[in-house]
C-alpha cells in the first residue's frame, strides 16, 4: 500500500453534533486525499452506554449517513462497522492475556468512572485493550486524535510493545496524529459540547432547533460581548468580519444571536439537504458499510493468521 494508514472511529451514541464536526469529523475528511482511511463505527464499543437494540441500530445508520453527507468518499476511504470485523475481539482476547489490571487502572475513563463512584462494568475496563485491537490489527500508522486522547494510542503503543517482546515483530506502533487548531467548541451552557451533558446543537438540525437552541445560548450579562455565542459564531464566520460586528452591536444579545443563527442556517442547510438524499436510500448506505467490512475484513484477516501462528494455537 503506498499511503500511510489512518484509523478513526466515531462511537454511534447520538446525533452528531458541530462539536464532533469542527473538532473531528471536518478534519477526518480532509486527510482522506492524503491517507488510506480506515473510518470504522465501534458498535461494539457503545454497548458501554446504548443498550437498546433498536436505538443501536439506528445510531450506526445514522453515523455512516452523517460521515457521507459531509464528504466521505468510499472510493478512497473504507467505511465499516466494527462487529462486522470478529478478528477485533479475538486480537482484543489475546492481549489482554497480556497486560495486567493494574496497568488498565491507569486509563483515564475508568479512573473518572471511579472517582464519580460509578460501578464499571467490564466493558468499560476493557475499553482500551479493544480499542488497541481497532487500532493495531491494520498495522495503523496514524491515529488523529486530540491532546487529551493521547492515551488511547499510547495503550496501543504499550501493547504492541508487550506483544512483539513476548512473540516476536508482528505489530507496527502507531503514531498520535494530534489535529492542529482543532476548535474546542462550547456547549449551549458554556461548557464542552458534548452528548453527555445535553448541550449540544445537532449538526443537520432544522432551521427551528437551529433557532431555539442558539437562544438559549447561557450570556454573560457582564460583557458586551458574549462569549459562548462568539465562540460559536466564530466557526462559521472569519473572525475579521466578527470583531466588527459584535463591536457595532455591543451588548445587543438578541441581534448577535440572530447574526449567529443566519450563518449557521446557512452553513447546515446544504449539509441538511445532502444527508436527507442519502438517508432517502438507506439500501445504498448499507451496501457501503457491508463493501466497506468486507475490505477491511481482508486486512483482519491476513493480520490475524500471523498473531494465531505466533501465539500457537494455528495448527492447520
Amino acid at each position: 500500500m503506498s499511503k500511510k494508514i489512518l484509523l478513526s472511529g466515531v462511537k454511534p451514541s447520538g446525533r452528531a453534533h458541530i462539536g464532533n464536526y469542527f473538532a473531528a469529523m471536518r478534519q477526518f475528511i480532509a486527510l482522506q486525499n492524503e491517507y488510506q482511511c480506515f473510518f470504522f463505527i465501534p458498535d461494539y464499543h457503545a454497548l458501554t452506554t446504548v443498550q437498546n437494540a433498536e436505538e443501536l441500530r439506528q445510531n450506526i445508520l445514522d453515523v455512516a449517513i452523517d460521515y457521507l453527507a459531509i464528504g466521505l468518499d468510499s472510493q478512497k476511504a473504507l467505511l465499516y462497522k466494527q462487529s462486522d470485523i470478529p478478528e477485533h475481539p479475538e486480537l482484543a482476547w489475546i492481549f489482554e492475556c497480556l497486560i495486567t489490571v493494574p496497568y488498565l487502572e491507569r486509563a483515564h475513563a475508568y479512573k473518572d468512572a471511579v472517582a464519580k463512584k460509578k460501578e464499571v462494568s467490564v466493558g468499560l475496563f476493557n475499553y482500551p485493550v479493544l480499542m488497541a485491537a481497532d487500532i493495531l490489527i491494520y498495522d495503523t500508522d496514524v491515529v488523529p486524535v486530540g491532546a487529551d486522547q493521547k492515551q488511547h494510542v499510547e495503550i496501543a503503543r504499550d501493547i504492541a510493545e508487550k506483544f512483539n517482546r513476548i512473540y516476536g515483530e508482528t505489530f507496527k506502533l502507531p503514531e498520535p496524529y494530534i489535529m492542529k487548531n482543532v476548535a474546542v467548541v462550547p456547549g449551549i451552557d458554556g461548557q464542552k459540547m458534548s452528548k453527555s451533558y445535553g448541550n449540544t446543537i445537532p449538526l443537520f438540525a432544522e432551521d427551528s432547533e437551529i433557532e431555539k437552541l442558539v437562544m438559549s445560548i447561557v450570556t454573560d450579562s457582564s460583557g458586551g460581548v458574549p462569549k459562548n455565542v462568539y465562540e460559536i459564531h466564530k466557526l462559521f464566520r472569519p473572525e475579521s468580519e466578527l470583531v466588527k460586528l459584535y463591536k457595532n452591536k455591543e451588548g445587543k444579545y438578541k441581534e448577535l444571536k440572530d447574526a449567529l443563527i443566519a450563518d449557521m442556517k446557512e452553513f447546515i442547510s446544504p449539509l441538511r439537504e445532502k444527508r436527507k438524499t442519502i438517508a432517502s436510500d438507506t439500501s445504498a448506505v448499507l451496501k457501503i458499510l457491508k463493501d466497506g467490512g468486507e475490505q477491511a475484513r481482508v486486512f483482519a484477516r491476513a493480520k490475524m493468521d500471523i498473531v494465531r501462528e505466533k501465539i500457537g494455537v494455528k495448527l492447520y
